[in-house]
């Protein structure tokens, strides 16, 4: 690999691994954070427009962004073409967040890059992939896990289906199905010396992540959304509400945990009947639901605490920074004022530490084109051609 190493980065298991990202929204940015946190070199290409517009003022707060380096081109520019160029020459990995073609017709595509350095890994995130009748059709997260049959699966018995905001496309089955790809071909490469193309598409990664539950679809056990274990049909697998307007969910199901949860909530295990007599479950719902709603979500917290009823508060944001075993854990991090979740997973020998703040757009051009070679003369006729700024 090329070990470009930052002096600021954190030390973690990717120190040495260099990552040109070129930006982009959602899985592309995501996949370069979880990188950068494992101690990568990551350079994000950012649009001059962007860096001309950014208010210098202002902090940078976008958690994808932290630990990362901005450089800002025009790569519609010839010249700035051949700026990407010289970067991939000196990178491990290359982030492509485009609709296929789009590279291609910069002349950065993975021909030319790919000439430049053979050992690059090229890789492309896209909703719908390289290939396919629908590769060129625009789209969103909501979409992506549509056509794979992932969204059919989500959501309350007779309503229609729920998308999870955008996290199955986006994040679990686009930037994490790309940082896999990376970590996977970094490791070939490492026997090989050759680079590749790697295809990550959200429609394959959403399909991915369901595969217990479409597999299970395909073969008739799972049956519609809402009428199954662990999407709201079980009296002992949901949320519910407290008598302050809280939530509190419940995971009881081993016969130990569901035996705490009946005793915890003051419901008889008798009358309740069988644990696994569906024709009891939404009875058995209605009865849960009831004990739930006549304390607060304190009192409930307090009643389960130290058992294994498999019951747990439903907290926001701001409150799970606070509770004591996310505190000690560090499972979020104070990034220059801004608190949100830390890396992962940990390390016993090779440990991440917080990342550095996010950057703003074209704050680290000229070091970066420095460090490329370049000299502060020809940095500054890009400057003024308005390749770079």
């Amino acid at each position: 690999m090329v070990s470009h190493p930052n002096p600021g980065q954190p030390a973690g298991p990717l120190a040495g691994l260099s990552i040109l990202e070129l930006g982009g929204q959602g899985p592309g940015p995501f996949a370069g954070m979880l990188l950068a946190d494992m101690g990568a070199t990551v350079v994000k290409v950012d649009r001059v427009e962007q860096a001309t517009a950014w208010n210098r003022d202002q902090v940078a707060t976008a958690p994808m962004d932290r630990g990362k380096r901005s450089v800002a081109l025009n790569l519609r520019h010839p010249d700035g073409a051949a700026v990407v160029l010289g970067l991939a020459e000196r990178s491990d990995v290359l982030i492509d967040p485009f609709r296929p073609g789009v590279v291609e017709r910069l002349g950065i595509g993975p021909v030319p890059c790919l000439a430049a350095n053979p050992a690059l890994i090229f890789a492309r995130m896209t909703g719908w992939g390289q290939n396919g009748p629908w590769a060129q059709r625009a789209g969103h997260d909501i979409n992506y896990i549509s056509l794979p049959g992932a969204l059919h699966l989500l959501g309350e018995e007779g309503r229609a289906p729920q998308a999870p905001i955008n996290v199955l496309g986006d994040f679990a089955g686009g930037g994490f199905l790309l940082a896999f790809g990376v970590i996977c071909a970094a490791y070939e490469a490492r026997t090989s010396g050759q680079g590749q193309v790697i295809d990550a598409a959200m429609v394959d990664g959403s399909a991915l992540v369901m595969a217990p539950f479409i597999s299970g679809s395909l073969r008739g056990q799972w049956g519609p959304r809402g009428t199954n274990l662990l999407d709201g049909a079980a009296h002992f697998y949901g949320v519910y509400r407290t008598a302050d307007a809280r939530y509190l969910s419940v995971g009881a199901i081993e016969p130990e945990f569901y035996a705490a949860l009946l005793d915890g909530l003051g419901l008889d295990p008798v009358v309740m009947g069988p644990q696994w007599d569906r024709d009891r479950w939404p009875s058995n719902k209605k009865a849960v639901a009831a004990a739930v709603a006549t304390r607060t979500l304190d009192e409930w917290t307090a009643i389960f605490e130290g058992t294994d009823a498999c019951v747990c508060p439903v907290l926001t944001p701001a409150e799970a920074a606070a509770h004591p075993h996310i505190a000690e854990r560090h499972t979020f991090v104070d990034i220059d004022g801004v608190i949100q979740p830390g890396p992962a997973p940990r390390f016993s020998r090779t440990t991440t530490a917080t990342p550095e703040g996010p950057c703003f757009p074209g704050q680290h051009t000229d070091q970066v084109l420095a460090d490329a070679g370049l000299t502060d003369v020809r940095i500054e006729e890009l400057r003024r051609a308005g390749v770079v700024a």
